[in-house]
């Protein structure tokens, strides 16, 4: 058999030098686009499904959303294990597929059977699936800082500037924002103010949610012109809130601001961001799609942060916290002397 090889080679030199060049190129190809990262993703394919029920303890939390959902995630096809966690106010869903299974075919069936699902969860209840990423996918981490910039100022730039554009690199998944302050209106109520005025709780929150939207009308026209008649009414200050009218006694109107006071004030937070022990900072982390090459992801992000970076206000900067380039390089680097010093 050996000997017909030989004899089929020479009398077909073309074709082995052919044959080799195809394989010289594979090769090149391959190693060239072959992902490189130091810590080996050994997860399996998994969706997550996250649900937020804003104020509701566990078990309620688990009746009302957690075991509709992983009752109703037993049917995906492929899916081998459904697991489900609940929480004071949110509720994970985990569903584990089989070995080999696309991710996005993954998704998409968890999407499918969502949507028969939303029917059991309680109104305003929107389930929704987590990034397409793995629990190694965190490649990156980054830090804002500014001189003269407040906790708020710079989570309102990491949120509102800096995670847009950095989820546009190639490979990216997803951006999560921590540290900082978020800021959001508030609105305290006094009880006695609002037993005095015979109005409920639930009217204040009806009506601001009434009150904060535009609302369109139809085309009037006027001397060969037309006009489009609009209402604009979404809320842009804590004094728009606190005019707004909650009902008229005897012609006089009761506002929000006779019952209670309206405040911009920092939402509630369960943890803080820290740079170097010198204080808190907003910071973010960014995600890597499963099955990118971490490397090539990396540098995306780092073009992207120089391309940002000069429309940053003055004396911002985006510090970098963890990045996993510099261990993917040194495992290289050490593979390459081991490899060196075993051929010696």
């Amino acid at each position: 058999m050996l000997g017909r090889i030989i004899d089929w080679s020479a009398r077909n030199v073309f074709l082995v030098v052919l044959g080799t060049l195809f394989l010289i190129g594979g090769g090149l190809y391959a190693v060239k686009h072959t992902p490189l990262d130091a810590l080996p993703d050994l997860s399996d394919v998994q969706v997550i499904v996250y649900t937020d029920y804003p104020g509701q303890a566990p078990q309620v939390v688990e009746d009302q959303v957690t075991y509709p959902l992983t009752t109703s995630m037993l049917a995906v096809p492929r899916a081998k294990v459904v697991r489900g966690f609940s929480m004071f106010g949110a509720s994970y869903v985990y569903v584990i597929f089989e070995d080999g299974t696309d991710i996005y075919w993954a998704r998409s069936r968890v999407l499918e059977y969502l949507s028969t699902a939303a029917g059991r969860l309680p109104a305003g209840v929107a389930p929704q699936i987590g990034p397409d990423a793995t629990g190694v996918g965190w490649v990156f981490q980054y830090a804002i800082t500014g001189q003269g910039m407040s906790l708020a100022d710079t989570r309102s730039l990491q949120d509102w500037f800096v995670r847009y554009q950095l989820t546009q690199a190639e490979g990216v998944s997803e951006v999560a924002s921590i540290g900082g302050f978020v800021r959001e209106y508030q609105v305290t109520v006094d009880p006695r103010r609002l037993a005095g005025y015979g109005i409920g709780l639930d009217e204040v929150g009806k009506a601001i949610r009434e009150a904060n939207r535009d609302v369109g009308g139809r085309v009037v026209e006027m001397a060969e012109r037309e006009f489009m008649v609009r209402g604009r009414g979404y809320l842009r200050s804590a004094a728009d809130i606190g005019d707004l009218v909650l009902r008229s006694t005897n012609g006089t109107p009761v506002r929000i601001a006779d019952i209670g006071r309206v405040e911009l004030v920092p939402a509630e937070r369960r943890g803080i961001a820290e740079l170097n022990g010198e204080g808190e900072v907003a910071s973010g982390i960014v995600m890597a799609r499963f099955g990118q090459n971490a490397l090539d992801v990396i540098a995306g992000i780092k073009d992207k942060i120089a391309e940002i970076t000069p429309g940053l206000p003055e004396g911002a900067e985006i510090v970098p916290v963890y990045d996993r380039s510099t261990l993917i390089e040194r495992a290289i680097d050490n593979l390459k002397w081991t490899d060196r010093k075993s051929v010696v």
